[in-house]
């Protein structure tokens, strides 16, 4: 007697939908750092080659040989320095067991935010998303979060919410501050109550959900706090003057959080992210166009959420800046005025929101 195989309904990826792109636009910056970093700058891998070179029984007075060795101490002297500096700096990190774990996202319906609770969500991590939107039961039940319809930029119902999510869940021990909004219009064009929500959402969010969450850390004598802030935050830009300084505010915050962190005892093993991206490829800004694909790649999302899940699961504070140039982007005030002014000009930061033609769409609020 044959049985008949039932038939499974699939829909493969279609790459023919997608234009195809010559092999240089894969090639950036970002890219050839990340070998540099696992080849010629890593201490290892410089120590290899002076044991190749002993392996050909190079003397050691030959020059290649003495290059060789002085490259090699001097990778490994900076990669020592760098254990030190982050061992003074952020102290020893704090052991990290996801089932004993509530995390809290702010804004995670979608985007970034949304990647990290879902991420969590299917390793069974007790995840609590904090969202203006709604989501149906259903969908929450398939990627395992718990969702709590509330606006971040409230006190009250952050305030309400959070005693439920520790009623339903326990205490919150990692708090992810990811929401945000942009209103793209001129500071002369900006409504006093469009920048009010933006700093509602974007800053006065993150001060309500430390006024509730923290006090649960402390006594808890654990916890990781993310501030999801932006690069935007040290350059500014035109048509987004909300945004920007919304942004700014949350780099003195994570400051000052640190600070008062310090001198508290019970928040020896309180970590602290700071999170400073480029341009994502998210909805928010989907149709600005970077200066330059090599020095300023638009980055995926997964990039930012794999160097977060990194710092957090190590239970270690840190700073996460992608793409690379988002490393250099805080010396920027340091450099000669009529150097800022060329490098403003030909990044195009002043009018790239302008020429992706957002500042019209000032009906349509843009939504991380």
């Amino acid at each position: 007697m044959s049985t008949k195989v039932p038939e499974v309904p699939a829909q493969l990826p279609r790459s023919f939908d997608r234009p195809d792109e010559p092999w240089y636009r894969y090639l950036n910056i970002d890219l050839i750092f990340y070998v540099l970093s696992y080849t010629l700058f890593h201490p290892w891998t410089s120590w290899i080659l002076v044991l190749c070179l002993r392996a050909q029984y190079t003397p050691y007075e030959n020059i290649e040989m003495r290059i060789a060795m002085a490259w090699a101490m001097l990778m490994s002297a900076i990669g020592i320095f760098g254990i030190f500096s982050e061992r003074i700096a952020f102290g020893q990190p704090r052991e990290v067991d996801l089932s004993e774990e509530v995390i809290v996202v702010t804004g995670g319906v979608d985007g970034l935010g949304g990647l990290l609770a879902e991420t969590y969500g299917m390793r069974h991590a007790n995840v609590a998303v904090l969202d203006a939107k709604k989501i149906s039961e259903d969908e929450a039940e398939a990627k395992g979060v718990v969702y709590y319809e509330c606006d971040v930029g409230d006190a009250a119902q952050v305030e309400d919410a959070v005693k439920q999510i520790v009623e339903d869940l326990g205490a919150p021990t990692i708090l992810i501050n990811n929401a945000g909004i942009v209103h793209p219009k001129s500071i002369i064009d900006s409504t006093a109550e469009e920048v009010e929500r933006v700093f509602r959402t974007n800053t006065f969010s993150h001060f309500n959900t430390l006024r509730a969450v923290l006090p649960h850390m402390l006594r808890e004598q654990r916890g990781t706090i993310v501030t999801v802030s932006s690069a935007l935050g040290h350059l500014g830009a035109a048509n987004l003057s909300s945004y920007a300084a919304s942004k700014a505010a949350l780099h003195a915050l994570h400051r000052t959080l640190c600070a008062e962190l310090a001198q508290n005892p019970k928040a020896r093993d309180i970590k602290t992210i700071l999170v400073s991206p480029g341009q994502m490829s998210t909805t928010m800004f989907a149709k600005v166009k970077t200066p330059s694909n090599f020095f300023a790649p638009v980055i995926a999302p997964t990039e930012v959420a794999k160097e977060i899940l990194r710092l957090i699961e190590k239970g270690q504070s840190g700073e996460v800046t992608a793409p690379f140039y988002t490393s250099w982007v805080s010396a920027f005030g340091v450099l000669p005025h009529g150097v800022q002014a060329l490098l403003r000009k030909w990044s195009g930061v002043d009018t790239a929101i302008a020429s992706a033609g957002l500042v019209k769409e000032t009906a349509n609020e843009k939504s991380r």
